[in-house]
C-alpha cells in the first residue's frame, strides 16, 4: 500500500506550521474551480516532464479530486524517481471539503 494522509491529519500538520509541499495533479479547469491554499498545479499528464518541480526533501502531499490520480502520481514518482517523501491525500480534495473546509467547493 502506498503512503496516505487523511485530510484531518494534513490540516493539523499545516496548522502546526509544518513545511509541506502540496502538489495538485488535477487539470487546470478543476484547479481553477477549487484548490487548497498554497498548492501547486502539476497535472498528472505533465508529471513525466515536470517531475523536477516536486521537491526531493521534506514532505510532499499529492492531491486530486478523490485520491486516484494522486495515487498514480505517487506510484510514478516512487518507481521512476525513487521518491520516498510522498503522501497521497486520502479521498482527495473532495474529502478535504467534507471533513476540513466546507468553503472549498465540492464538484
Amino acid at each position: 500500500m502506498l503512503p496516505e494522509i487523511t485530510p484531518t491529519a494534513l490540516h493539523a500538520r499545516l496548522q502546526a506550521g509544518e513545511d509541506i509541499q502540496l502538489i495538485d495533479v488535477r487539470e487546470p479547469m478543476e484547479f481553477d474551480y477549487c484548490q487548497l491554499a498554497g498548492s501547486h498545479l502539476l497535472p498528472l499528464g505533465e508529471l513525466p516532464r515536470r517531475a523536477d518541480e516536486v521537491r526531493t526533501e521534506g514532505p510532499v502531499v499529492l492531491i486530486c479530486h478523490h485520491g486516484v490520480r494522486s495515487m498514480q502520481a505517487l506510484a510514478y514518482l516512487q518507481q521512476r524517481h525513487g521518491r520516498q517523501n510522498l503522501l497521497n491525500l486520502k479521498g482527495g480534495i473532495d474529502a478535504w471539503s467534507r471533513l476540513v473546509d466546507p468553503a472549498v467547493a465540492i464538484y
